[in-house]
């Protein structure tokens, strides 16, 4: 069957050769289960290219196109040097060449040969191919218009191609180039869009483009929570910038993504600090919305010890402490419960106590607040009470919650809730 001596090398046996069961013979190895033998019997066409009838090779292209999509780089290469040596039958019509050139074999050999080989895609951009590639993409559809967006996203990974593609118009190719294709050829592309976003102006241009919700569409794919370390890859790009103007948009999906993102990245040190900034910018200049998510966001980065430096230095506190005092509703919750976390760390409490917060927090403890307001509230000024200063603050304003007033009522109705004196961890020595 298989092991059978089918193309012997004699040019006249070549010549008297049975086409038609060398064919099906072919077909066999090709669908075997052993590269080995199905590389052998491609070199074969090869080999046989210039005797083999037109019928013959015309039905040998589309299964030679076929195995150019495969995910082994010898039988790859294999397809591809057999599909050069059927084309280049120089004393035949030119019909061969075009029928290869109709498959998209011609588009599917570039694929192979940028992503298969890293070095290629020098010599490819050197040549002209990433303009013939942004070209081509103006007009392509179907299975060619996806490899083509593959090879874009193999492409951009060189510097050279990410300082032109702007300027050739390229931007709306990547960002679709996040949204569809292989996982692997989108990473790269994401990973790209995250490049370009350091700049302000592309950030605008790709943010324009959609690129917020494209990066949304692939993470939804369970990128984030399967496989985070394609991530991380992203802030070494640069991508931070971008996922906060996600976390300033009005999808709660974007927010959502964002929140699990900066969690993720914030385990590196030097994203921690990149992501505080941001946060803090977040909350001096956005919506209600945005501002209540970059605190809550802050009250989960301030479980890294690692953050809290940071938040701090990033000028997030004094804000935080104001947002308290004047936000809506839902930011007060979400800015206590960052301060109620940053407030178990002695350097944050000082400057949150510096900021003005204690006595806010005890306003706050009030019946006319909510419940998890209240319970945060609680939570901060019971870290504040190891300090004798603060505790002795705090004592005074609950007892003053206590008094009654000139007319005899209390001030306020004591709550099931509030915080008591007995809750209070306290040394009678300090008193």
């Amino acid at each position: 069957m298989i092991s059978k001596t089918y193309l012997p090398e004699a040019k006249q046996q070549k010549m008297s050769l049975d086409w038609e069961e060398s064919f099906n013979l072919f077909e066999e190895a090709v669908a075997s289960e052993s590269t080995a033998m199905q590389i052998q019997a491609i070199i074969k066409v090869a080999q046989l290219s210039n005797y083999a009838p037109d019928n013959v090779l015309t039905r040998a292209v589309p299964i030679l196109t076929q195995l150019l999509g495969g995910s082994s780089s010898p039988l790859v290469q294999a397809a591809a040097y057999c599909l050069k040596c059927i084309a280049h039958q120089g004393d035949r019509d030119d019909r061969l060449a075009t029928l290869i050139g109709q498959s998209g074999v011609l588009v599917k050999f570039l694929w192979s040969i940028v992503t298969f080989g890293t070095h290629n895609r020098v010599i490819v951009v050197r040549n002209g191919g990433f303009e013939v590639i942004i070209n081509m993409l103006g007009s392509c559809v179907g299975s060619t218009r996806r490899h083509l967006l593959e090879i874009l996203s193999a492409l951009v990974w060189l510097r050279e191609v990410r300082r032109v593609i702007t300027s050739l118009e390229g931007l709306q190719f990547l960002v679709e180039a996040v949204k569809f294709g292989g996982m692997a050829s989108r990473e790269r592309a994401a990973y790209a869009v995250g490049s370009l976003g350091v700049a302000r102006s592309a950030r605008t241009a790709l943010v324009d483009l959609g690129a917020m919700q494209a990066l949304m569409d692939w993470q939804r794919t369970g990128v984030i929570s399967a496989h985070v370390d394609c991530i991380r890859p992203l802030a070494q790009a640069g991508a931070i910038p971008l996922y906060a103007e996600l976390l300033r948009g009005a999808e709660p999906v974007g927010k959502e993504i964002a929140e699990d993102v900066f969690c993720v990245l914030a385990i590196a040190e030097v994203n921690a600090v990149s992501i505080a900034q941001h946060l803090a910018q977040i909350l001096r200049e956005n919506d209600d919305i945005a501002k209540a998510a970059a605190a809550e966001i802050l009250g989960h980065l301030s479980r890294y010890k690692h953050s809290v430096p940071f938040i701090t230095n990033s000028g997030a506190i004094p804000v935080l402490v104001e947002l308290l005092r004047q936000g809506s509703d839902e930011v007060k919750e979400k800015a206590s419960g960052a301060i109620a976390q940053l407030s178990y760390n002695a350097g944050d409490r000082a400057a949150l106590a510096d900021a003005g917060a204690i006595p806010i927090l005890m306003d706050l403890l009030g019946d006319d607040q909510s419940e998890e307001l209240r319970n945060k509230a609680a939570e901060a000024l019971i870290s504040f009470s190891f300090n004798i200063t603060s505790f002795q603050d705090i004592h005074n304003r609950l007892a003053q919650l206590r008094a009654p007033d000139n007319n005899g009522e209390h001030m306020a109705r004591p709550s099931r809730r509030m915080m008591s004196m007995e809750q209070l961890p306290w040394d009678p020595n300090i008193l």
